[in-house]
């Protein structure tokens, strides 16, 4: 599981499709599908057109799914190249997820506090890495949760066993100062969604680790 460079998608058009499977082919070691708005048969449509594109780009990128595990599995109990998903607070427990998708799949639990770091660890045999955010404000996702900034990723870090994943509006210019805090990864979303050139940001990315 290569999590330096994590892509997480907007959208639902062929466009969202075609720029995961560009940020894939240049190396992006994860991508998420999200889209918060879509129902789940638009999700599970959207998540196996993601992950055929994907896998035929770079066949090891893993694809997983924003919050739903249900639609996770349909998509793995139709032959999608899917490997998991990524939960929130709100969600499923990871515990119920892992029982769901099995042993072989990537589970991710979004944290971004000390206090949820550390209550992940009980965890730690159930689930394969952490999200920890907002590194900043983000307009895509309101978590309530105070921005982390830089310095805030050393503690989280330290406190882990599991891998961190930084998140929460950061981009391409964000990611040498990210990668010397210890983390082992950053999400970004429009940093290569909207970008005019998503391979050279993950590129870039990669370097920076």
């Amino acid at each position: 599981m290569d999590i330096r460079c994590y892509c997480i998608t907007s959208g639902t058009t062929r466009q969202t499709v075609d720029t995961a499977a560009v940020a894939a082919a240049a190396g992006c070691g994860i991508v998420q599908v999200r889209a918060k708005e879509a129902t789940a048969a638009e999700l599970l449509e959207l998540t196996c057109a993601v992950a055929e594109a994907v896998h035929t780009a770079n066949p090891d990128t893993l694809v997983v799914v924003d919050d739903r595990a249900d639609v996770a599995y349909a998509a793995r109990h139709a032959g999608a190249p899917v490997a998991g998903v990524h939960l929130g607070q709100d969600d499923v427990p990871v515990t119920a997820a892992r029982q769901l998708l099995g042993p072989d799949a990537i589970i991710g639990l979004t944290t971004g506090t000390l206090e949820l770091v550390q209550a992940a660890q009980r965890y730690v045999d159930v689930i394969d890495y952490v999200g920890a955010g907002p590194y900043r404000f983000t307009p895509t996702k309101d978590s309530d949760r105070s921005p982390l900034g830089v310095q805030g990723y050393p503690p989280l870090v330290e406190a882990s066993q599991l891998p961190v994943v930084a998140i929460g509006d950061i981009t391409p210019d964000d990611a040498v100062a990210l990668a010397q805090t210890g983390v082992a990864g950053i999400a970004l979303v429009r940093g290569i969604m909207q970008a005019q050139d998503p391979a050279s940001v993950v590129q870039r990315v990669l370097a920076a680790f």
